[in-house]
């Protein structure tokens, strides 16, 4: 019969969140805002104090896209051990930070702990759950992974995909569960090594830190770059369908006829620069002047709101 979910996904009102970094504090406040009962389990220092205050941080903007019915941050609670913050739970959602061989020992533990019907959920950003999970010896059918963009309560895209032993019910079943709590799932028919969204994302970072180490651009140009001219593109449609329309009525294949000898140029250098002194020494300089001394709760706090006026503009609210 295979593996069969504890709770359909429209039961599911329980949630653990391992790892209380800013994933993790950002998962615990969409679910939240979803109406659910949140567990959180680190074993770091100040982890509550860290969660508590980026509930704080994310809440009014989460107010002004809607609360669901039950929204509350008291629903919020913490677990002394990560047995106990699973022990009733319908859905995992794992955070902790982006180590190989640390992911594999809390997603066995997980596996051990958590009843057996349970999805657990990996927030990696680049490892596929097959590598993963080698340690995993319960019910390694149901973990997947559960790739957010930061902030996850704002930002809609949830990669989702399985690994060699992954449970398709799993999958579907974690979709479901997402779609439920507002986000737009990317489901990946295959093991996308750094996934989609990142892949992409990380094209732009390496030639952003080239032309930055070899100072063909500052810290501030390249981010006005992006700011006020793709990027704004880029939230309405994705960069093909943005080319498409650079064709005219003539679309995509006026494009490719047209512009792609300039894809032989060599402008752009993918192999990413070394990682010198110097480099990251302008990268901090670059940030701080941008930033002109603002504290970080600060942009986030701006970042969010602008966030909320643009997903509000999408849907046309």
């Amino acid at each position: 019969m295979g593996w069969q979910p504890a709770v359909p996904v429209e039961d599911a009102r329980r949630v653990a969140c391992i790892g209380a970094g800013v994933i993790g504090g950002g998962w615990a406040a969409l679910f939240l805002a979803r109406g659910l009962d949140v567990t959180v389990w680190d074993p770091s220092d100040g982890a509550e104090e860290s969660v508590r205050r980026a509930v704080d941080l994310a809440w009014p903007s989460l107010t002004e896209l809607g609360l669901a019915a039950g929204a509350a941050q008291d629903r919020l609670a913490f677990a002394p051990s990560l047995a106990e913050a699973v022990a009733d739970a319908h859905f995992v959602q794992e955070s902790a930070p982006e180590r190989l061989d640390l992911k594999r020992r809390v997603l066995a533990d997980l596996d051990r702990a958590a009843a057996p019907g349970v999805v657990i959920a990996s927030s990696t950003s680049g490892y596929g759950a097959t590598e993963m999970t080698v340690e995993a010896q319960g019910t390694p059918e149901r973990l997947v992974v559960g790739h957010p963009f930061n902030p996850p309560y704002l930002i809609p895209l949830v990669e989702v995909a399985g690994g060699e032993r992954t449970a398709a019910a799993a999958l579907e079943w974690a979709g479901g569960f997402y779609r439920r709590a507002g986000k737009f799932v990317l489901s990946l028919a295959h093991e996308v090594p750094g996934f989609v969204g990142n892949r992409l994302q990380e094209a732009l970072w390496r030639e952003a830190l080239h032309m930055l180490a070899t100072g063909e651009a500052s810290v501030m140009e390249i981010d006005a770059a992006i700011r006020e001219g793709p990027g704004l593109r880029w939230a309405l449609m994705g960069p093909c369908l943005t080319f498409h329309l650079a064709g005219g009525d003539g679309g995509m294949a006026y494009m490719l006829d047209h512009f792609g000898p300039a894809l032989e140029a060599p402008w752009t250098r993918l192999a990413a620069p070394p990682l010198t002194d110097a480099l990251r020494e302008r990268l901090v300089t670059g940030c701080d002047d941008e930033s002109a001394g603002q504290p970080v709760a600060d942009l986030v706090r701006r970042r969010d709101a602008q966030l909320v006026a643009l997903l509000k503009a999408r849907a046309g609210r």
